[in-house]
């Protein structure tokens, strides 16, 4: 049985899988140890330690003896360790959606798109207050009440081409008063 960790290292990459055991067996308490103080939860302290140890295991042939063998391999469980709290950070704000919970989100999500409509229904209702009558009163047919050109010819009385001109003016000064609403005032004082 070999004891030392160049020996070891020389036997598994020549396929000795038992040195690899020994090998493990010699550090993992230690791994384990180290994972366990980072990462503060006991299951997930031994899955970084097996990570780790596949981790060694692949890249054995990497390790140039610069320093102690010990000393690489408690680098690479760090790292392992650090990769592991970067991706439970990551998942540290995600939480399990059952029926009941989707349920609500679906909810709650059907209530904000409702408030955004009537939020935008009322913009557009009092920008439309604020354009003559014959444009309020197109625009409020068309898109209130959802009637169709020729609908509306019949109501006001001129031709369904001559509505649709009529509705694209109407929109054309709509947007420029919808223009007004949304953009932010600019309010800064530059010493003027």
């Amino acid at each position: 049985m070999t004891t030392n960790d160049d020996q070891l290292i020389e036997a598994i990459t020549n396929g000795d899988t038992k040195a690899y055991g020994q090998l493990v067996n010699r550090y993992k308490d230690l791994v384990y140890t180290l994972a366990l103080r980072m990462l503060k939860h006991k299951e997930e302290a031994e899955e970084v330690a097996q990570d780790a140890f596949i981790k060694v295991y692949k890249s054995l042939n990497k390790f140039k003896g610069d320093s102690k063998f010990s000393t690489w391999i408690y680098k690479v469980t760090y790292n392992t360790c650090l990769d592991r709290i970067k991706k439970n950070k990551k998942h540290l704000n995600d939480v399990a959606i059952d029926e009941y919970t989707e349920h609500k989100l679906e909810t709650i999500d059907n209530a904000l798109e409702s408030m955004i409509k009537e939020e935008k229904s009322a913009l557009i209702k009092r920008c439309i207050d604020k354009l003559p009558s014959e444009s309020s009163y197109i625009l409020t047919l068309y898109y209130f009440e959802e009637l169709s050109l020729d609908e509306m010819s019949d109501i006001i009385g001129i031709s369904a081409n001559t509505i649709k001109v009529k509705l694209f003016r109407a929109r054309k000064k709509l947007t420029v008063i919808l223009e007004q609403y949304l953009q932010p005032k600019n309010t800064i004082n530059y010493g003027t």
